[in-house]
């Protein structure tokens, strides 16, 4: 039986926390960051959870991090 293959889009954004729940960093801080709003910039500093519906597609991707 052949493996499955993990996207590599998948392993290169997202980790795994110990409760199995995946951790991503916020969108929207790549450039531009002149026009957006200081309190924007600091809410987005740092990574977040995703949630349960995101979550399930995720873990199609990464079949082998559980």
């Amino acid at each position: 039986m052949p493996k499955m293959k993990t996207k590599s889009a998948a392993k290169k954004r997202f980790k795994f926390t110990a409760t199995g729940k995946i951790k991503v960093g916020h969108a929207g801080k790549r450039h531009g960051m002149i026009k957006r709003s200081t309190k924007f910039i600091r809410d987005t500093a740092g990574t977040m959870v995703l949630c349960d519906a995101d979550t399930k597609i995720v873990k199609k991707y990464m079949p082998y991090n559980r």
